[in-house]
């Protein structure tokens, strides 16, 4: 007589169990996948537009914001005189949108491409009471999560000798156990470094630097029975045992103007990179050691030119045997992950064909979040027939300074979606709005 009640019992709890939350702790979210799992999430957004709990003002920067603990961070920029200015490291409190503390330090962009000189471009990166944060001419700092102390600093050009490149330091350090591995790009034998991440102590350097650093965000992942940090730079794509730096693999794949951007991404015991003017790389990683092979690379006759994928700023999504990603001049496109051949494009994600038209990619189970430089906020399906939009809404303003495009301003800030909201930022804000299916 009891389990019929118990059933009924447990069925109810199942079914008013609150939607399963998640944190946004670092770039493209936990574990650098760019998918988003939370459920409770709206199908469509409201008809009279995204309900913010908070806005808060803000200064420049490129950089997206992460989400951990009740707070979220953010790094941004106030110019000065000539090309020096200000950096900060903010925390906010998620509910509320006020400034729980800033830590600020001068710097200088002169040598940075002008255009671009706006800020900042690393997501901070959260783990446990500390927060890592790196400006754009590499000072890399550890500060405690509650107060903004600092715990910790290294400064890349003084301590590295590391050489700028024109669009500044932009890779995100990840953590790793005990350590804090970063894109140095110093000497010698410096590229990647990893750090005791509670002390700021080297523990190892590897890879030589060569003429440009690149921009990548390190990644880690299990293959071949071993966890393999990866690291794409400017002459190819590497494989490091994370714990040591020492070298498992590397198969190379240079690129034009140092530009390693758009994040390396791992599924099904592939490894698929882009490049903005070199085209697509497949590697085949072995399954029972850290080894690789090429299976294809694809590349157009131009950058204009091409029937495969040429990203650049946004990383793209592998979906099985299926890949979709913003090519060169804004063309969304679905591809055949065995060959890297174009199936189908769109320009109705961006709006525009131009040189260096984005936007982020994410996938929420069955369908996918795309973050537009128009400042849009769209649900979709991506799937081999086709792009398939759900719908649309205005998420923040474009306000940074744009060149060789029909858009005066662009959005290119990463948003972090946490706890059923998305947070946002551009050069004069950062806003929180509510994503959730219930009010």
């Amino acid at each position: 007589m009891k389990r019929p009640f118990l059933a009924s019992l447990l069925l109810l709890t199942t079914l008013t169990l609150p939607a399963l939350a998640e944190d946004w702790p670092e770039w493209r979210g936990r574990g650098r996948l760019g998918v988003w799992t939370e459920t409770g999430i709206v199908e469509t957004f409201p008809e009279g537009g995204l309900e913010y709990t908070w806005r808060t003002p803000l200064r420049a920067g490129y950089a997206g914001p992460s989400v951990a603990d009740g707070r979220v961070f953010v790094t941004d920029f106030e110019a000065g005189e000539g090309m020096a200015g200000t950096e900060r490291a903010l925390a906010l409190d998620e509910e509320t949108g006020e400034i729980l503390w800033t830590r600020e330090w001068s710097t200088d962009y002169a040598g940075l491409a002008p255009t671009y000189a706006i800020g900042p471009r690393a997501t901070p990166t959260v783990d446990g009471d500390r927060v890592y944060t790196l400006g754009a001419m590499g000072r890399l700092m550890c500060l405690d999560v509650a107060t903004g102390a600092i715990r910790w600093e290294k400064d890349y050009v003084r301590d590295y000798g590391t050489r700028v490149p024109a669009w500044g330091i932009t890779g995100a350090p990840i953590v790793e156990g005990d350590l804090l591995i970063g894109l140095v790009g110093g000497q010698p034998d410096a590229l990647v470094v990893a750090f005791d991440k509670r002390t700021g102590a080297e523990r190892w350097r590897s890879l030589a630097t060569g003429r440009e650093p690149g921009y990548a965000q390190p990644v880690i992942f299990e293959a071949g029975g071993t966890r393999q940090l990866i690291l794409w730079h400017p002459r190819a794509i590497a494989s490091l045992d994370p714990g040591s730096g020492a070298l498992h693999w590397e198969v190379p794949f240079s690129v034009d103007m140092g530009s390693t951007v758009a994040t390396p991404v791992f599924a099904g015991g592939r490894l698929l990179v882009s490049a903005f003017f070199n085209g697509s790389v497949l590697l085949e990683l072995d399954e029972e050691t850290p080894k690789a092979r090429e299976l294809w690379h694809v590349r157009g006759q131009s950058e204009r030119d091409s029937e495969g994928l040429h990203a650049l700023i946004t990383t793209p999504a592998v979906d099985g045997d299926w890949f979709y990603g913003v090519g060169s001049y804004g063309e969304l496109r679905g591809l055949d992950l065995r060959t890297g051949k174009r199936r189908w494009e769109s320009l109705e994600p961006v709006g525009e064909r131009a040189r260096w038209a984005a936007a982020f990619i994410v996938r929420h189970h069955d369908r996918y979040v795309i973050n537009n430089d128009r400042g849009e906020l769209i649900f979709a399906r991506l799937t081999p027939e086709g792009y398939r939009e759900i719908d649309r809404t205005s998420l923040i303003e474009p306000t940074s300074r744009a060149s060789r495009r029909e858009l005066g301003v662009v959005n290119w800030s990463h948003p972090a979606y946490a706890n059923r909201h998305v947070v946002a930022r551009n050069d004069r804000e950062i806003v929180r709005a509510y994503l959730g299916s219930e009010p």
